[in-house]
Protein backbone atom coordinates (compact mmCIF):
# COMPACT_ATOMS: atom_id res chain seq x y z
CA UNK A 1 0.00 0.00 0.00
CA UNK A 2 1.73 3.30 -1.03
CA UNK A 3 0.43 6.85 0.46
CA UNK A 4 -0.22 9.67 -1.53
CA UNK A 5 -0.92 13.47 -2.02
CA UNK A 6 -3.45 15.18 -4.50
CA UNK A 7 -1.31 18.31 -5.82
CA UNK A 8 -5.15 20.39 -5.38
CA UNK A 9 -3.50 20.80 -1.67
CA UNK A 10 -0.64 22.92 -3.11
CA UNK A 11 -1.96 24.38 -6.93
CA UNK A 12 -4.54 24.60 -9.01
CA UNK A 13 -4.31 24.27 -12.18
CA UNK A 14 -1.01 21.56 -11.94
CA UNK A 15 1.65 22.26 -14.67
CA UNK A 16 4.93 21.80 -15.78
CA UNK A 17 6.56 24.46 -12.94
CA UNK A 18 4.28 22.50 -10.27
CA UNK A 19 6.59 19.44 -10.37
CA UNK A 20 8.80 22.29 -7.75
CA UNK A 21 6.28 20.45 -5.25
CA UNK A 22 7.85 17.51 -5.70
CA UNK A 23 11.08 18.05 -3.46
CA UNK A 24 8.79 18.58 -0.72
CA UNK A 25 6.45 15.74 -1.38
CA UNK A 26 9.49 13.59 -1.09
CA UNK A 27 10.90 15.20 1.89
CA UNK A 28 7.29 14.49 3.89
CA UNK A 29 7.16 10.77 3.24
CA UNK A 30 4.96 10.09 0.21
CA UNK A 31 5.26 7.52 -2.39
CA UNK A 32 2.96 8.97 -4.92
CA UNK A 33 1.51 12.22 -6.29
CA UNK A 34 -2.30 12.18 -7.42
CA UNK A 35 -2.10 14.63 -10.48
CA UNK A 36 -5.22 16.63 -11.76
CA UNK A 37 -4.91 17.67 -15.26
CA UNK A 38 -7.20 19.97 -15.66
CA UNK A 39 -6.14 20.72 -18.97
CA UNK A 40 -3.62 17.84 -21.46
CA UNK A 41 -1.89 21.45 -22.56
CA UNK A 42 -1.04 22.30 -19.11
CA UNK A 43 1.96 19.11 -18.78
CA UNK A 44 4.29 18.13 -20.77
CA UNK A 45 4.27 14.12 -19.65
CA UNK A 46 7.91 13.29 -20.33
CA UNK A 47 8.81 16.33 -17.93
CA UNK A 48 6.50 15.35 -15.23
CA UNK A 49 7.53 12.10 -15.00
CA UNK A 50 11.47 12.96 -15.20
CA UNK A 51 10.88 15.56 -12.43
CA UNK A 52 8.95 12.39 -10.35
CA UNK A 53 11.93 10.00 -11.39
CA UNK A 54 14.33 12.93 -9.71
CA UNK A 55 13.07 12.59 -6.88
CA UNK A 56 12.01 8.71 -6.89
CA UNK A 57 8.25 9.72 -6.54
CA UNK A 58 5.86 7.94 -8.85
CA UNK A 59 2.23 9.29 -10.63
CA UNK A 60 -0.10 6.81 -8.91
CA UNK A 61 -3.25 8.39 -10.34
CA UNK A 62 -4.26 10.98 -12.86
CA UNK A 63 -7.30 12.84 -11.51
CA UNK A 64 -9.96 13.94 -14.02
CA UNK A 65 -11.54 16.93 -13.31
CA UNK A 66 -14.69 16.99 -14.90
CA UNK A 67 -15.81 20.58 -15.63
CA UNK A 68 -16.02 22.89 -18.16
CA UNK A 69 -18.51 21.07 -19.70
CA UNK A 70 -17.27 17.75 -19.69
CA UNK A 71 -20.16 15.01 -18.96
CA UNK A 72 -20.86 12.34 -20.19
CA UNK A 73 -24.67 12.14 -19.50
CA UNK A 74 -24.94 16.03 -20.89
CA UNK A 75 -25.68 16.90 -24.54
CA UNK A 76 -24.29 15.73 -27.18
CA UNK A 77 -20.95 18.21 -27.59
CA UNK A 78 -20.55 17.65 -23.48
CA UNK A 79 -20.64 13.70 -23.89
CA UNK A 80 -18.14 14.14 -26.75
CA UNK A 81 -15.87 16.34 -24.81
CA UNK A 82 -15.94 14.10 -21.82
CA UNK A 83 -14.94 11.64 -23.96
CA UNK A 84 -12.23 12.85 -25.55
CA UNK A 85 -10.54 14.77 -22.76
CA UNK A 86 -10.46 10.73 -20.69
CA UNK A 87 -9.11 9.53 -23.43
CA UNK A 88 -6.78 12.06 -24.09
CA UNK A 89 -5.59 11.42 -20.04
CA UNK A 90 -4.91 8.01 -20.43
CA UNK A 91 -2.55 8.22 -23.12
CA UNK A 92 -0.46 10.92 -20.94
CA UNK A 93 -0.57 8.50 -18.36
CA UNK A 94 1.23 5.83 -20.44
CA UNK A 95 4.13 8.41 -20.49
CA UNK A 96 3.63 9.25 -16.86
CA UNK A 97 3.67 5.51 -15.63
CA UNK A 98 0.49 6.14 -13.97
CA UNK A 99 -2.01 3.35 -13.46
CA UNK A 100 -4.86 5.07 -13.02
CA UNK A 101 -7.66 7.38 -13.97
CA UNK A 102 -9.77 8.09 -11.30
CA UNK A 103 -12.76 10.19 -10.17
CA UNK A 104 -15.90 11.21 -11.12
CA UNK A 105 -15.61 10.12 -14.34
CA UNK A 106 -19.23 10.03 -15.72
CA UNK A 107 -20.72 13.37 -15.22
CA UNK A 108 -19.73 17.39 -14.77
CA UNK A 109 -19.13 18.12 -11.16
CA UNK A 110 -21.64 20.17 -9.79
CA UNK A 111 -24.21 18.94 -11.59
CA UNK A 112 -27.04 17.83 -8.85
CA UNK A 113 -30.96 18.33 -9.47
CA UNK A 114 -33.96 15.92 -8.97
CA UNK A 115 -34.14 13.66 -12.27
CA UNK A 116 -37.13 11.57 -12.73
CA UNK A 117 -36.87 8.09 -13.01
CA UNK A 118 -37.30 7.84 -16.92
CA UNK A 119 -34.50 10.15 -17.15
CA UNK A 120 -32.04 8.65 -14.92
CA UNK A 121 -32.75 5.41 -16.77
CA UNK A 122 -31.71 7.24 -19.74
CA UNK A 123 -28.58 9.28 -18.36
CA UNK A 124 -27.56 5.63 -16.92
CA UNK A 125 -27.48 4.03 -20.18
CA UNK A 126 -25.40 7.00 -22.20
CA UNK A 127 -23.05 6.74 -19.26
CA UNK A 128 -22.77 2.52 -19.75
CA UNK A 129 -22.27 3.51 -23.02
CA UNK A 130 -19.49 5.74 -22.83
CA UNK A 131 -17.58 4.43 -20.09
CA UNK A 132 -17.95 0.87 -22.27
CA UNK A 133 -15.43 3.00 -24.82
CA UNK A 134 -13.23 4.34 -22.37
CA UNK A 135 -12.32 1.23 -20.32
CA UNK A 136 -12.09 -0.26 -23.65
CA UNK A 137 -9.36 2.23 -24.65
CA UNK A 138 -7.82 2.01 -21.13
CA UNK A 139 -7.65 -1.60 -22.03
CA UNK A 140 -6.03 -1.94 -24.69
CA UNK A 141 -3.45 0.77 -23.49
CA UNK A 142 -2.80 -0.89 -19.98
CA UNK A 143 -4.24 1.25 -17.61
CA UNK A 144 -7.54 1.21 -15.38
CA UNK A 145 -10.27 3.87 -14.57
CA UNK A 146 -11.60 4.53 -11.47
CA UNK A 147 -15.06 5.56 -10.57
CA UNK A 148 -15.44 8.00 -7.55
CA UNK A 149 -19.34 8.20 -6.31
CA UNK A 150 -19.53 11.77 -5.11
CA UNK A 151 -21.61 13.08 -2.21
CA UNK A 152 -25.21 14.37 -3.14
CA UNK A 153 -24.45 18.15 -3.00
CA UNK A 154 -21.89 17.26 -5.96
CA UNK A 155 -23.67 15.25 -8.26
CA UNK A 156 -27.08 13.03 -8.45
CA UNK A 157 -25.80 10.56 -10.57
CA UNK A 158 -23.50 8.23 -8.17
CA UNK A 159 -23.52 8.87 -4.95
CA UNK A 160 -22.72 5.34 -2.89
CA UNK A 161 -20.82 2.36 -3.11
CA UNK A 162 -23.46 0.57 -4.74
CA UNK A 163 -24.49 2.73 -7.56
CA UNK A 164 -20.63 2.47 -8.37
CA UNK A 165 -20.70 -1.42 -8.14
CA UNK A 166 -23.80 -1.37 -10.44
CA UNK A 167 -21.85 0.44 -12.79
CA UNK A 168 -19.36 -1.06 -13.07
CA UNK A 169 -21.38 -4.54 -13.97
CA UNK A 170 -23.28 -2.93 -16.38
CA UNK A 171 -20.07 -1.94 -18.16
CA UNK A 172 -18.42 -4.88 -17.67
CA UNK A 173 -14.58 -4.46 -18.03
CA UNK A 174 -12.06 -5.67 -16.20
CA UNK A 175 -10.30 -1.61 -16.61
CA UNK A 176 -13.44 -0.07 -15.14
CA UNK A 177 -12.74 -0.14 -11.22
CA UNK A 178 -14.22 1.52 -8.18
CA UNK A 179 -12.68 4.52 -6.01
CA UNK A 180 -13.80 5.25 -2.64
CA UNK A 181 -13.40 8.47 -0.10
CA UNK A 182 -13.95 8.78 3.26
CA UNK A 183 -15.24 12.38 2.92
CA UNK A 184 -18.02 11.27 0.29
CA UNK A 185 -18.56 7.89 2.25
CA UNK A 186 -18.79 10.54 5.50
CA UNK A 187 -21.90 11.62 3.78
CA UNK A 188 -23.66 8.87 1.85
CA UNK A 189 -22.80 5.45 3.25
CA UNK A 190 -24.20 4.40 6.86
CA UNK A 191 -21.15 2.54 7.18
CA UNK A 192 -17.76 3.02 5.56
CA UNK A 193 -16.26 -0.40 6.82
CA UNK A 194 -19.43 -2.25 5.01
CA UNK A 195 -19.11 -0.30 2.19
CA UNK A 196 -15.75 -1.18 2.15
CA UNK A 197 -15.89 -4.72 2.49
CA UNK A 198 -18.64 -4.55 -0.42
CA UNK A 199 -16.44 -3.49 -2.69
CA UNK A 200 -13.71 -6.45 -2.38
CA UNK A 201 -11.85 -6.58 -5.56
CA UNK A 202 -13.11 -4.01 -7.12
CA UNK A 203 -11.80 -1.15 -5.03
CA UNK A 204 -8.93 0.29 -7.27
CA UNK A 205 -8.30 3.46 -5.49
CA UNK A 206 -8.85 5.16 -1.92
CA UNK A 207 -8.93 9.03 -0.79
CA UNK A 208 -8.18 9.22 2.81
CA UNK A 209 -9.76 12.66 3.71
CA UNK A 210 -10.94 14.19 7.26
CA UNK A 211 -14.55 14.32 7.81
CA UNK A 212 -14.24 18.25 6.83
CA UNK A 213 -11.84 17.55 4.31
CA UNK A 214 -9.28 18.32 6.71
CA UNK A 215 -6.52 16.58 8.17
CA UNK A 216 -7.35 12.64 8.23
CA UNK A 217 -7.16 11.64 11.80
CA UNK A 218 -7.68 14.94 12.85
CA UNK A 219 -11.31 14.41 12.67
CA UNK A 220 -14.55 12.54 13.79
CA UNK A 221 -14.64 9.59 11.53
CA UNK A 222 -13.79 6.42 12.91
CA UNK A 223 -10.84 5.15 10.88
CA UNK A 224 -10.10 1.58 13.00
CA UNK A 225 -12.76 -0.09 11.35
CA UNK A 226 -12.13 1.49 8.00
CA UNK A 227 -8.12 0.04 8.53
CA UNK A 228 -9.64 -3.57 9.05
CA UNK A 229 -11.60 -3.67 6.09
CA UNK A 230 -9.02 -2.21 3.98
CA UNK A 231 -7.00 -5.04 5.47
CA UNK A 232 -9.70 -7.61 4.78
CA UNK A 233 -10.41 -7.27 1.34
CA UNK A 234 -6.36 -7.11 1.13
CA UNK A 235 -6.53 -3.63 -0.58
CA UNK A 236 -3.01 -2.92 -1.78
CA UNK A 237 -3.86 -0.04 -4.20
CA UNK A 238 -2.73 3.66 -3.41
CA UNK A 239 -4.17 5.63 0.06
CA UNK A 240 -4.18 9.28 -1.03
CA UNK A 241 -4.67 12.70 0.96
CA UNK A 242 -7.12 14.71 -1.06
CA UNK A 243 -8.08 17.63 1.17
CA UNK A 244 -8.43 21.53 0.16
CA UNK A 245 -7.56 24.68 1.26
CA UNK A 246 -8.52 28.62 1.13
CA UNK A 247 -5.18 29.13 -0.18
CA UNK A 248 -6.11 27.36 -2.94
CA UNK A 249 -8.75 29.53 -4.51
CA UNK A 250 -10.45 28.25 -7.43
CA UNK A 251 -10.59 24.68 -5.29
CA UNK A 252 -11.34 25.87 -2.43
CA UNK A 253 -14.69 27.71 -4.72
CA UNK A 254 -15.55 24.18 -6.37
CA UNK A 255 -15.60 22.58 -2.92
CA UNK A 256 -17.33 25.17 -0.70
CA UNK A 257 -13.92 25.51 1.54
CA UNK A 258 -15.45 28.72 2.97
CA UNK A 259 -13.05 29.18 6.05
CA UNK A 260 -9.31 27.58 7.27
CA UNK A 261 -9.82 24.03 8.75
CA UNK A 262 -6.09 23.33 9.74
CA UNK A 263 -3.54 26.35 10.02
CA UNK A 264 -1.40 25.34 7.11
CA UNK A 265 -1.88 23.30 4.27
CA UNK A 266 1.53 21.57 5.06
CA UNK A 267 0.19 20.41 8.48
CA UNK A 268 -2.43 18.48 6.38
CA UNK A 269 0.25 16.57 3.87
CA UNK A 270 2.66 15.82 7.50
CA UNK A 271 0.32 15.55 10.27
CA UNK A 272 -2.27 13.37 8.11
CA UNK A 273 0.75 10.91 6.69
CA UNK A 274 2.06 10.41 9.75
CA UNK A 275 -1.38 9.07 10.67
CA UNK A 276 -2.29 7.03 7.93
CA UNK A 277 1.08 5.05 8.29
CA UNK A 278 0.64 4.26 11.81
CA UNK A 279 -3.17 3.57 11.35
CA UNK A 280 -3.39 1.01 7.63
Amino acid sequence: MRIGINSFLFTSPFTNESTSLFKKFKKWGFDTVEIPVEDPSHIDPVHVKRELDKYGLACGSVCACMGGGRDLRGTPEQQKAGLSYMMTLIDQMVILDCPSLIGPVYSEVGRADAVAPEDYKKQWATVVKHLKTLSKYAEKKGRQVCLEPLNRFETDFINTCDQGLKMIKDVGSPALRLHLDTFHMNIEEKNQAAAIKKAGKHLAHFHACGSDRGTPGNDHIDWKPIAAALKSIKYNGDVVIESFTTDVKVIARAAAIWRRMEPTTEEIAVKGIKFLKKTL
